[in-house]
C-alpha cells in the first residue's frame, strides 16, 4: 500500500496556498474545480510521492468552522529552524511552540496554517 496524499478542508483556497507554497515552499501540482461549488489544489513537497490537497467547499454543505484534532499536525523537514524563522518572520507567521529538542539529533518547532492546524517544522541535526 502507498500513501499518496492528506485532504485538508480550507476556508479560502487561496490563503492556504499561498501559505503551503510561499512559506513551505511546497509545489503546485494541479489544481481544479470538478464542481462549481468546490476547489481542490494539489502540491508536492521535493519527492513529490507524498502530496498535501486542498478542498475549498461552497455548496451547502460547506464547512463555516474548521475544527482539527488537537492531536494532528503535519510535519515538514526544513535544513534549518533558525534559517526558516527569516521565513516565519518575512511572512509575519509567529512560531507556536518550540523549537524543541527531544534528542541530540533532532529540533522541531510548530506554526498554524491559515486554518489553525498545526504545522511541525523539523530540523535533522547532523
Amino acid at each position: 500500500m502507498k500513501f499518496c496524499w492528506v485532504t485538508l478542508h480550507v476556508k479560502d483556497i487561496d490563503t492556504s496556498l499561498k501559505f503551503y507554497q510561499e512559506v513551505l515552499g511546497l509545489e503546485l501540482v494541479r489544481r481544479a474545480s470538478p464542481i462549481p461549488t468546490r476547489e481542490l489544489a494539489f502540491l508536492a513537497g521535493e519527492d513529490s510521492k507524498t502530496q498535501v490537497e486542498l478542498v475549498q467547499n461552497s455548496g451547502p454543505d460547506h464547512v463555516t468552522e474548521m475544527s482539527f484534532g488537537k492531536d494532528i499536525s503535519l510535519g515538514f523537514e526544513v535544513p534549518s529552524l533558525e534559517g526558516f524563522r527569516e521565513v516565519l518572520s518575512a511572512h509575519g507567521i509567529p512560531i507556536h511552540a518550540g523549537p524543541i529538542q527531544p534528542n541530540p539529533s533532532i529540533r522541531f518547532m510548530y506554526v498554524l496554517d491559515p486554518d489553525g492546524l498545526l504545522v511541525q517544522l523539523v530540523e535533522h541535526i547532523r
